[in-house]
């Protein structure tokens, strides 16, 4: 779950910035350098790019894991800490920042660390130039500003015959991972059935915006023998493999009416 920092994150979003710097960054600069970064990324920047609604958090099993903050077109503080690394979190992240940015720009910036430059080349940026700092012990940062033009979605998102699996929920959600849902779409109609893990059988109705949006509500019998109802607004991501990220919140309508928020990514 990718969701918006808040002020009462500050520590959160700062932990997770300096602890991956000082973990990770002595194995390709001097200390002076990490020392650098860690300035760089102090508590007021942070703060104020939080208050200026830019920073982002990734939740993975009840922890935060990442961070990412997106300015304008470019992609800045993008860490995920060492012992969630080699998961996909740090992709799921720029997925995350590459989609926002296209929604209103033509070229993705960011400037590269050492440290992350091959997933970048790998991800289509091309180095633009590479920038040197000295810092105040004499150590010189090197680093490069990359960029990518933006890969737009060619027409509208068309769910018909897709199909999804649940990556992440909040507790009193009833689909996980073993739950698959089999979508369906004519014009701006969505309907889908599903079933799996603790769901022995449910149904989706709902529209699809020009956006690719989603509103629908959904019902299911599941494994006490429970019809549970509710309602989901849904909001689609394209991955780099043109899989589709679904980002829900999501209320019961039934029971004890409460709110949630979950992932589902395309099969």
């Amino acid at each position: 779950m990718i969701r918006l920092a808040k002020s009462t994150d500050l520590k959160t979003v700062l932990q997770i910035t300096r602890y991956t710097i000082s973990s990770i960054y002595p194995k390709y600069y001097a200390k002076g350098v990490v020392d650098f970064f860690i300035q760089h990324h102090k508590q007021d920047n942070i703060l104020n790019d939080i208050e200026n609604a830019r920073v982002w958090l990734l939740e993975a099993d009840g922890s935060f894991a990442g961070t990412v903050t997106i300015k304008e077109n470019a992609v800045n503080r993008l860490f995920v800490l060492p012992e969630f690394q080699s998961q996909g979190f740090g992709s799921q992240l720029m997925d995350f920042a590459e989609n926002k940015i296209a929604e209103n720009y033509s070229q993705i910036h960011i400037d590269s660390s050492l440290a992350a430059k091959e997933m970048y080349l790998k991800r289509g940026y091309r180095e633009k130039r590479t920038c040197k700092i000295e810092t105040e012990t004499g150590d010189i940062l090197v680093y490069d500003e990359m960029e990518k033009p933006v890969s737009r979605q060619q027409g509208k998102i068309n769910y018909n015959g897709r199909h999804f699996v649940p990556k992440s929920n909040t507790e009193n959600g009833e689909v996980d991972e073993k739950t698959i849902f089999h979508y369906f779409q004519k014009d701006d109609i969505l309907w889908a059935d599903y079933s799996g893990g603790d769901v022995e059988k449910g149904y989706i109705i709902g529209k699809v915006a020009p956006n690719g949006e989603l509103d629908f509500h959904y019902q299911h019998l599941n494994k006490d023998n429970q019809i549970r109802i509710g309602k989901c607004h849904s909001v689609p991501y394209i991955m780099e493999n043109g899989k589709i990220n679904l980002q829900e919140k999501w209320q019961w309508l039934n029971g004890d009416m409460s709110c949630g928020e979950s992932v589902v990514v395309e099969k």
